[in-house]
């Protein structure tokens, strides 16, 4: 047996020449859009040496367009790619805190905490409550408002602290930037 595959065509993502049967279609991107038969635009297409390529099915009636095909597929996958490039990218931060944290640990971890607001992402500030310290859980609810106090300046929260279970949880966002 050979253990090779068989040569497959590979799928493509529009129709293309004679793949394009329509008793209508309506021709863009070459001057003013107008409407023919697909078959006119087939010859078309063929008197100009490229390909007739559906762009969208689903009007009345179908988008066709004349261009080479591997050109436009080109086009497209560097549209996409750049597109990915610009989006932004949020990511979400966390910091731990504890509800005896002192004075010097809460400015250091503030510090850390702006480098990721200022860098755009968000921080997700979490306080364990362990042991004794589940008796008064209102004492993780004042650092969380003292430390989003220092962040006043990059940083609004998103959420109030919130207590989920033992753990406190607050997540602050970056201020826009003003130009």
């Amino acid at each position: 047996m050979n253990p090779r595959k068989p040569f497959s065509r590979k799928e493509r993502k529009h129709k293309i020449n004679s793949d394009v049967r329509f008793p209508q279609v309506r021709l863009v991107g070459q001057g003013e859009p107008r409407l023919m038969s697909s078959w006119e635009a087939s010859k078309l297409a063929e008197s100009m040496q490229m390909d007739l390529i559906l762009i969208n099915e689903n009007q009345d009636p179908p988008i066709v367009r004349i261009d080479d095909y591997n050109k436009f597929i080109y086009a497209q996958e560097k549209a996409e790619k750049e597109k990915k490039k610009n989006a932004v990218k949020n990511e979400i931060r966390e910091i731990q805190l504890s509800c005896e944290i002192a004075d010097n640990d809460l400015i250091t971890k503030s510090k850390k905490a702006q480098e990721f607001l200022e860098d755009g992402d968000k921080v997700k500030c979490v306080i364990m409550l362990k042991g004794r310290q589940k008796a008064m859980p209102e004492r993780g609810e004042l650092v969380m408002l003292r430390f989003a106090e220092v962040l006043g300046e990059v940083g609004s929260p998103e959420s109030m602290p919130a207590l989920e279970g033992s753990r406190w949880i607050m997540t602050l966002k970056p201020k826009s930037k003003k130009k």
